[in-house]
């Protein structure tokens, strides 16, 4: 009886992990086909002439949305905390996909002039503000869910999404460079994958309202549940996160979505051979995280984390400069392979690692909140900082700008607590009878 029971269990939590990571792939594809889509809608919407003026102009909005997840973060981990994670995650997803139709119905400049960047810029900090929240509530929920033991091998799945996420974008947009011309993307073809994004909602509402709750209802009604006062209770944890998250959303956002207008913008590459290797190098990169968080499994969190900033630190401008000279695209695709093999040590386990640093009762808050802000100011604003030097002609400096962020997560990931001591989730094994209960 108890095996059977057990065995039911493992089903629901797996069936679980299943459906949140579904959702997560929903609101990381929504997000992220603005970024991959940039080079054919810039000009609909910052018409100057220039190429890097026009994609500065929209990593510019691609930034601004990221200034939205610190409120979302709050907001969000609030709702997940005092409510439960389920209704958090169902509200997110909405709002991710409401913000894709209203760009991929939006006028261009050419149509109501200064009032369309102004539309978009708006429906960015919308996205922002739901994909704020999104991070810290699915890291929290695919981390309580997880089975003791395989905690870094089943939580890599919300990076799996999240790369499968990009992925996806990457895809839809190679399936149309060979279905359109580049006339027709920039003409209309370019609001394709915002519709495709917006459609996806229904799927992945669906899924997550079959989702078990993980926060218990004792919890929920704790006095500091969801505050920021209960947050502060925890500043080193706090402190520590903001540290690596800073270094390691800056050299995940370079790899990957900026990469694509690097290989374009800096090597010279043909934008369909750019979109191929990104296309290969996005599916590797997601096969890589669940075998990363099982190796985490075993040498622990804090070794992984370790690693990762000794190999940031060491392999960014080398590997870098290399990209920005190379004009073999499998060259391209074996470096960018190498550089984000690195980074996996820590993305396989990014929302773990969080979780891993808060209680229950303000769990969802602080890995949201603390990898919000640091996020918003180093990841999000990736591009634009990248694009920027470029345009004064000081494109080097980016490089040594992610090597010293990558040290700074070396440094706090030292200082780190060993979470096989001291995690909060050490000893936590979650219910999943409180379905009906959250968010009543």
């Amino acid at each position: 009886m108890s095996a059977t029971l057990d065995l039911q269990d493992t089903r629901r939590r797996i069936f679980a992990i299943v459906g949140a990571s579904s959702g997560n792939l929903v609101e990381w594809f929504d997000f992220y086909i603005y970024s991959f889509c940039a080079i054919y809608f810039a000009h609909a919407f910052f018409p100057t002439g220039n190429a890097t003026t026009e994609l500065l102009n929209t990593a510019g909005v691609f930034a601004a949305g990221f200034l939205m997840r610190p409120i979302g973060g709050w907001l969000f981990g609030r709702i997940a905390d005092k409510h439960g994670r389920r209704i958090s995650m169902l509200i997110s997803v909405c709002m991710m996909c409401a913000g894709s139709l209203a760009i991929a119905v939006m006028p261009t400049y050419a149509t109501i002039g200064a009032a369309a960047p102004a539309l978009l810029l708006v429906a960015r900090l919308f996205q922002g503000l739901s994909v704020g929240g999104e991070y810290g509530t699915s890291a929290t929920y695919m981390s309580e869910v997880a089975l003791e033991g395989k905690r870094g091998f089943y939580a890599s799945f919300q990076y799996v999404t999240l790369i499968g996420g990009q992925l996806l974008a990457v895809l839809v947009l190679v399936i149309l460079q060979q279905m359109l011309s580049d006339a027709q993307l920039k003409a209309w073809g370019w609001r394709i994958p915002f519709v495709i994004g917006a459609l996806t909602a229904v799927v992945a509402v669906y899924l997550r309202r079959a989702l078990d709750e993980t926060s218990s209802a004792e919890t929920r009604h704790m006095k500091e549940a969801g505050t920021l006062r209960g947050l502060f209770e925890h500043k080193r944890a706090f402190i520590t996160v903001l540290g690596f998250t800073a270094g390691g959303s800056l050299i995940f956002y370079t790899f990957t979505t900026y990469m694509q207008k690097y290989l374009v913008n800096t090597a010279g590459m043909p934008a369909r051979t750019a979109s191929a290797v990104m296309t290969g190098a996005l599916f590797v990169y997601m096969l890589m995280q669940p075998l990363f968080g099982a190796l985490s499994d075993r040498i622990g969190r804090r070794t992984s984390m370790i690693w990762f900033g000794i190999l940031t630190t060491l392999c960014t401008v080398p590997i870098l400069r290399a990209l920005g000279g190379v004009t073999s695209p499998y060259a391209a695709f074996g470096l960018v392979i190498a550089a984000l093999a690195i980074i996996s040590l820590y993305t396989s386990i990014s929302g773990l690692i969080k979780s891993e640093m808060f209680p229950p009762e303000v769990r969802a808050l602080g890995v949201g909140f603390s990898y919000a802000i640091a996020n918003a100011l180093f990841g999000g604003s990736a591009e634009y900082v990248a694009l920027g030097l470029k345009s004064v002609g000081m494109e080097s400096s980016f490089y040594w700008y992610v090597t010293v962020m990558c040290a700074v997560a070396l440094f706090f990931s030292v200082r780190m607590p060993d979470p096989r001591r001291h995690g909060y989730l050490r000893d936590e094994v979650p219910p999943l009878d409180t379905a009906h209960e959250a968010g009543r």
